[in-house]
């Protein structure tokens, strides 16, 4: 039996702190960098397809590998493989800070991306599964928010940290924080898995899904500079046959890697709907908005971290009560309004061009983006986990977390060519601001829409103690998608 750790005792902030910790490092790495990106384009030489592929090396690696990740927790034990996962991270955060050229720094970045692939749903299903149930919410949204404060920092932190050395501090900075997180993870927290799992996982079916996402990513990114060749042509056309085959050997297989029961439920597929445009779209502007502030308005990076500094503030302050909002009334309404408040957050962001001044420029925009994060996050990862039976708390948490990252790797991919973004026009301050417009359009539409979708879902998913024959998301009158376990 795992143990039951209860809200507001010390073992409760121990191991909200050892997951924070670590899930808080790998998020950092994803934002952090992006302040990094024009000095490592300098230094290194690095174009606009090289700026892409070191973030979209770290997303595409996560994305691909953190279903099995989910899996192998739920089979060999989550904290097991979460502590694993963080000191990979560690190592591979070593190389990056190490990394003479861009190459080698692309190729580093991909073994970054499986540590974070390892630890990440980890520490969603360590809370799921050591919290009691009345308690995880609660747990949910002060992870989330103090989480989702590491990204939002990222920026601030990586500029601070550019200007005093090097954009290799970016990385090495992760060290220190490796080692306490596994001497948390060692010292206080229970270890969980699910014991009706036997055999070993299907790694062969997380290699063709991997092997999908990297020609689909591969054909996007390179296809704005090479053009439809027999290369982009190539990768493409194996992407998609490897995604496809990924689903049909999800539906066919005796012990699937993703349970096709957990697709059944309504509230989980439109829960992970909506993360995949909330944060295709939050990928995107995050990428570029670090580019505007430097490049088109002379920010200085520590400048440009700074800038996003509310979004800190308003995320630490309200994502613990949002999500305690949600277990009371339901999430649904959150679910619609933060999407939206983020969609016109951005659209306000629009305003960001060549002499702009920051208060009435940059700020209005940042709140009210500010606002529908904290709105959302919470939330809806808590919806995903629990539409899941308990069970599948670390498949349910890979899921989501693949959803989220494979969300902004095509916005990475994708976004810098449909806002006219190729070669080295990063660095003309005009095109990029015709850029960075264009590109907040596309983003707020994909937001909104991701709101409109959690109409659909189901408000009482959240309840602490659900009837063991209430059916979520499926007719008064017909069967049920599932029971929960």
């Amino acid at each position: 039996m795992t143990e039951t750790v209860v809200w507001g005792t010390g073992r409760a902030r121990a191991v909200l702190a050892t997951t924070i910790l670590g899930s808080g490092m790998a998020m950092l790495d994803s934002t952090i960098v992006n302040v990094a990106l024009p000095r490592i384009g300098a230094e290194l030489g690095a174009s606009v397809a090289g700026l892409q592929w070191i973030l979209d090396g770290y997303l595409l690696a996560l994305a691909s590998l953190i279903l099995v990740a989910g899996s192998l927790g739920d089979r060999y034990g989550r904290r097991r493989v979460f502590t694993f996962g963080v000191l990979w991270f560690g190592a591979a955060s070593l190389l990056c800070g190490l990394a003479p050229t861009t190459e080698l720094l692309v190729a580093a970045r991909v073994l970054q991306g499986i540590g974070g692939a390892l630890l990440t749903p980890g520490s969603l299903a360590i809370l799921q599964s050591v919290f009691a149930r009345a308690d995880r919410s609660r747990a949910i949204g002060a992870w989330s928010g103090l989480s989702g404060v590491a990204t939002a920092v990222g920026p601030l932190l990586g500029g601070l940290l550019v200007q005093a050395w090097s954009w290799r501090l970016a990385f090495l900075v992760n060290l220190p924080v490796a080692a306490v997180c596994v001497w948390l993870a060692r010292r206080h927290v229970p270890e969980s898995r699910d014991e009706s799992l036997t055999g070993h996982p299907n790694v062969g079916e997380s290699v063709i899904g991997a092997v999908g996402l990297a020609g689909v990513t591969g054909a996007l990114v390179e296809a704005p500079v090479r053009g439809a060749d027999a290369l982009v042509l190539t990768a493409g056309a194996l992407g998609v046959a490897g995604l496809v085959a990924f689903v049909v050997a999800q539906r066919r297989g005796r012990d699937p890697l993703v349970p096709p029961r957990l697709f059944a439920d309504r509230t989980f597929v439109l829960a992970n709907a909506l993360t995949f445009l909330v944060y295709a779209a939050l990928g995107g502007v995050m990428v570029l908005m670090v580019l505007q502030l430097q490049v088109s308005l002379g920010y200085s990076p520590t400048a440009s971290g700074l800038a996003s500094l509310p979004i800190t503030l308003i995320m630490l302050a309200l994502s613990a009560r949002s999500g305690d909002l949600a277990q009371r009334i339901g999430p649904r309404a959150q679910l619609v309004a933060g999407p939206v408040l983020i969609g016109v957050g951005m659209l306000l962001l629009r305003r960001v061009e060549p002499g702009a001044g920051y208060w009435t420029g940059v700020l209005p925009g940042l709140l009210v983006f500010g606002f529908g994060l904290a709105a959302v996050v919470a939330p809806v990862t808590a919806t995903v986990l629990a539409a899941a039976p308990d069970r599948y708390a670390g498949v349910a948490s890979g899921v989501n977390n693949a959803v989220a990252r494979t969300g902004s790797l095509v916005a990475v991919a994708v976004l810098p060519a449909v806002a006219g973004l190729t070669g080295d026009r990063y660095a003309d301050p005009a095109a990029l601001t015709e850029g960075w417009q264009r590109a907040l359009l596309v983003c707020a539409v994909a937001s909104v829409v991701g709101g409109l979708l959690a109409v659909g879902t189901d408000n009482r998913v959240l309840r602490a103690t659900p009837d063991a024959h209430e059916c979520h998301s499926c007719p008064v009158d017909g069967p049920p998608a599932h029971m929960r376990d």
